[in-house]
């Protein structure tokens, strides 16, 4: 999210369990909540969708005409969220989420994600060779998501000549670092490590 103009945060109410307020008796103590559980990919998944869908907070991100826009929002059991705006023509590049699972849905416009069908090892190599037929290619229309896992590595893109894009990205844990690579052909190559912060 490096080549984005960011907009001012507008956070959400977290979902997902929140704890119980502690009851006492004359047989028992305070009770306590156990932390909750970490979203699951299925989860985050719904979360993007059901964000996706929402017409109102898709409505409120401001779009630019000259770069992507995004908005922080709180996603479910202590994860990361974002709504992001692509201007026709805008992507990510390759790169990946430093470990982290994550989740997205497209709310407007359609998305392509050109990804790698292989667990790509994330330590100890600067130039990497991909096997054939590791590529895969998903067209997302407004409704469309996807789940990944901490070892997933893509780009996405709205390849629209005209159309403005919005889609809800989801995160856990909250992204430690994300790896940007470049491509030539069957070469990947680790471009750069950016921390919280740098895409901000």
């Amino acid at each position: 999210m490096s080549s984005a103009s960011p907009a001012p945060a507008s956070p959400l109410p977290a979902s997902g369990p929140q704890p119980a307020p502690g009851a006492a008796g004359p047989d028992r103590g305070p009770t306590t909540t156990a932390p909750a559980a970490a979203p699951s990919e299925a989860e985050l998944l719904d979360f993007v969708r059901a964000t996706a869908a929402d017409e109102q907070l898709v409505a409120s991100l401001p779009l630019d005409p000259d770069g992507r826009t995004w908005l922080r929002l709180n996603g479910p059991g202590g994860s990361e969220a974002w709504i992001i705006g692509w201007p026709p023509g805008t992507g990510t590049g390759w790169h990946d989420h430093g470990g982290s699972r994550g989740a997205f849905a497209t709310a407007r416009g359609e998305l392509t994600e050109d990804s790698l069908a292989a667990r790509i090892p994330t330590e100890g190599w600067k130039t990497l060779e991909l096997a054939d037929g590791v590529d895969r290619e998903r067209r997302l229309s407004a409704g469309s998501g996807r789940a990944f896992g901490p070892h997933h590595v893509h780009q996405v893109l709205n390849e629209s000549d005209g159309t403005h894009a919005v889609s809800v990205h989801a995160y856990y844990p909250p992204l430690p670092l994300m790896r940007r690579y470049s491509r030539t052909g069957a070469l990947l190559r680790l471009e750069q490590v950016e921390r919280p912060g740098e895409w901000e």
